[in-house]
């Protein structure tokens, strides 16, 4: 092919993305579009092909979303068709947007045997705010508990579309994928744009290579990009050569130039994550654009939690780690802090609880570096009386005194559960003991409710999921997004150890919550520290008022046992005795809490 490869007119271009609710088979799929379009060889096929990481293999599900390059020949024309994929977890809906926004078409993707999910629908509104041509698609219609009829009726109900446009296929054994490629050129329109306007074109992934610094992945709008021109970042103004453009097949395709509708990377020797940011425009630096492309925005971290290094030594090293992964993930930001109780760590933010779960398990796996995690929190905005200003607050130990206090917003969500009718009871009373309200209640078919509520995020954080789980048996599928903050009634509730405040178990919790939760937290507490020589207590506290009190008791020898018979007097002093020594042992004993304590605070039921 070289890089004068055979040109392929704009008209047959076709840029794509595959919508589909977790674990609905699109990356099986998309293997079987590579196969098929010849795009990799049978000797280089692998399940999940454009996965890269073992812990996307292992957990099935696409964290990085990727975009490759097809090439087909239909009629006797070639076509280049560049799939873009995107993750399907809630967590990762801003890198959704992105790729959608670099699209002129998606498929819609639905597994027959579960129907339609809550972030199929959430992805496919913003497919269509985007106005992309939906392709729907009957995924795993191999499987023996596939009800082709009743999810058939459910996709037309959700977009409208007539029987006949919905194709059934199987990403196992490949039905229906030639007609996928068939449909994807003639309802998909080619891109629109001119070559001769100025250079734009959208960022909308990033990855790091540790030889060649970040590579940018783009799609061009209009005008032409070309090797070694100089390019510049139209939000962060910096300026870049561009060393190295080119295509995206199973390995990176240098080209001499890049035209209006192509997707491609980038290398411009940029060493910094923060000097690429997703949704950015490229623009030449000699004749740029006037405007940057529309819908750039910078992610906000939803999630807070402090990440400490189990040895106090390796700081620095897990410093070293998250700069690393940063690159890798610029959706995770941090900063130092520290704790009495834990030392000098980071307090990290995260796009949502399972981010924050694979952001822990990449740092065990590809850096060897095993942290504690403290009780994951969200964002508050704070009002001073008398300052008369806000500040927000990302760690509930940074309250400042309740007398300066005049209120604390704390963020809602908009949520969505989908569920079957039979669970609908259990799911609303989650909900409401969660603080939602019940917003809307649509029923989808017969036996498939959508329920919205509006909740404080903060109560997500803690075991929401597993419990929505747990109640509707698995079925229930679920997905939010922000809507801003409300003034809330919030107090902060302390751990106390032994008179001795634990700063990583503070949490700010509503006051209808706090004496119940305060007796929770204590409780299993006591389960997990191990008993010393001397008595401790656990505490709850708001301010400096004890809401709950349980005591470990202390390891004790019998002193009295050498004493046959004899004066009661003398047990007595042996016992008096004893007791002084646990009480001098009390004031200058250290209590260590466990690992697991901290993360049990999170599923405390």
């Amino acid at each position: 092919m070289g890089l004068y490869a055979t040109f392929v007119a704009m008209k047959n271009i076709r840029n794509f993305c595959i919508i589909a609710h977790i674990d609905h088979g699109k990356s099986t799929l998309a293997d079987r579009l590579l196969q098929s379009t010849g795009t990799i060889s049978e000797r280089e096929m692998k399940d999940q092909a454009l996965d890269d990481m073992d812990i996307e293999r292992e957990r099935g599900i696409t964290i990085k979303s990727h975009a490759i390059q097809m090439d087909y020949s239909y009629n006797n024309e070639d076509y280049k068709l560049n799939l873009i994929d995107t993750p399907g977890h809630v967590d990762f809906s801003y890198e959704v947007s992105r790729s959608i926004a670099a699209c002129e078409g998606a498929l819609l993707i639905v597994d027959a045997s579960q129907g339609i999910e809550a972030q199929t629908i959430s992805n496919l509104y913003l497919a269509i705010e985007n106005d992309l041509e939906i392709i729907p698609i009957l995924n795993k219609m191999d499987l023996p508990g596939a009800m082709p009829e009743e999810v058939t009726d459910q996709i037309i109900d959700l977009i409208g579309c007539s029987k006949e446009d919905i194709i059934p296929a199987s990403g196992k054994t490949g039905l229906g994928v030639d007609n996928i490629l068939q449909a994807i050129i003639n309802k998909i329109p080619s891109p629109q744009g001119s070559e001769n306007q100025p250079l734009e074109a959208m960022i909308f992934d990033s990855v790091f290579n540790s030889f060649r610094g970040i590579i940018a992945y783009f799609r061009v709008f209009n005008g032409v990009i070309k090797k070694g021109q100089q390019v510049k970042f139209f939000n962060t103004g910096k300026t870049y050569n561009a060393d190295e453009i080119g295509v995206l097949k199973m390995d990176l395709t240098p080209k001499n130039e890049l035209r209006s509708g192509d997707v491609g990377y980038i290398i411009s020797g940029v060493k910094k994550a923060n000097e690429v940011k997703v949704g950015d425009t490229i623009t030449s630096l000699l004749e740029p654009c006037e405007n940057a492309i529309q819908g750039f925005e910078d992610v906000k971290p939803m999630v807070f939690a402090g990440m400490y290094p189990v040895e106090t030594d390796d700081y620095e090293e897990l410093r070293n780690s998250m700069e690393k992964l940063q690159l890798n993930d610029a959706s995770l930001v941090f900063e130092p802090e520290s704790s009495a109780a834990l030392g000098f760590g980071f307090r990290c933010g995260f796009l949502g609880m399972l981010h924050m779960e694979i952001i822990q398990e990449r740092l065990e796996r590809e850096f060897n570096m095993v942290v504690i995690t403290t009780v994951p929190n969200v964002s508050y905005n704070v009002f001073l009386k008398k300052e008369l200003k806000q500040i927000v607050v990302n760690n509930p130990s940074e309250l400042p005194d309740p007398s300066k206090l005049d209120w604390i917003e704390e963020p809602y969500i908009k949520a969505q559960v989908i569920t079957k009718t039979d669970y609908v009871g259990a799911v609303m009373n989650l909900c409401i003991e969660k603080r939602g309200e019940l917003n809307n209640q649509v029923y989808l078919t017969q036996d498939r409710v959508e329920l919205s509520f509006q909740m404080p995020l903060s109560e997500i954080v803690f075991d929401f999921y597993d419990r929505l789980k747990s109640v509707s048996r698995g079925y229930a599928s679920f997905d939010y997004s922000p809507v801003g903050h409300k003034k809330s009634d919030l107090i902060k509730l302390d751990i106390l150890l032994n008179s001795e405040q634990v700063d990583a178990l503070s949490a700010l919790v509503h006051r209808s919550n706090a004496f119940t939760l305060g007796k929770r937290i204590c409780l299993k507490l006591k389960e997990l520290i191990p008993r010393q020589q001397f008595e401790i207590p656990i505490q709850a506290a708001i301010g400096a008022k004890i809401v709950s009190r349980e005591t470990i008791k202390a390891l004790r020898k019998d002193v009295t046992a050498k004493c046959y018979g004899g004066d009661i007097t003398r047990k007595r002093k042996l016992l008096e005795k004893q007791k002084a020594g646990k009480k001098r042992m009390r004031q200058v004993g250290r209590v260590e809490v466990p690992q697991e304590a901290f993360l049990a605070v999170l599923k405390l039921d």
